[in-house]
């Protein structure tokens, strides 16, 4: 009798894990279709990426391009991208966390 019962079990917990896989692959979908700006330099620079963290579009004002001061050029490129990143990450434990939450899953998001 428990047998069944336990089997029983299993086969709840098999369908919510499925269930959880398809809210968390959707999930993943929806990130993957968002557009997170990352700006530098009071908006001269803009690093546009998506959700997995592809760089769709690069935005750099004209008046920050000197010809006399490239290194500054590239540090405001970085600094955008990182703000980009940082801005992806958060969104990414914002919309992940809740299928990791309260498991020890090391290396996850």
């Amino acid at each position: 009798m428990m047998r069944g019962g336990g089997m029983g079990n299993m086969q709840k917990m098999m369908k919510q894990m499925q269930k959880m896989q398809k809210e968390m692959a959707k999930a993943q979908e929806e990130l993957g279709e968002q557009r997170i700006e990352g700006t530098a330099g009071g908006g001269m620079v803009t690093v546009i990426m998506t959700g997995h963290k592809e760089v769709v579009d690069v935005n750099i004002k004209e008046e920050v391009v000197d010809p006399e001061d490239v290194e500054m050029l590239q540090d405001l490129v970085l600094a955008a991208t990182n703000d980009a990143l940082k801005k992806v990450d958060e969104l990414t434990n914002q919309k992940m966390g809740k299928f990791t939450q309260g498991m020890n899953l090391p290396g996850m998001f």
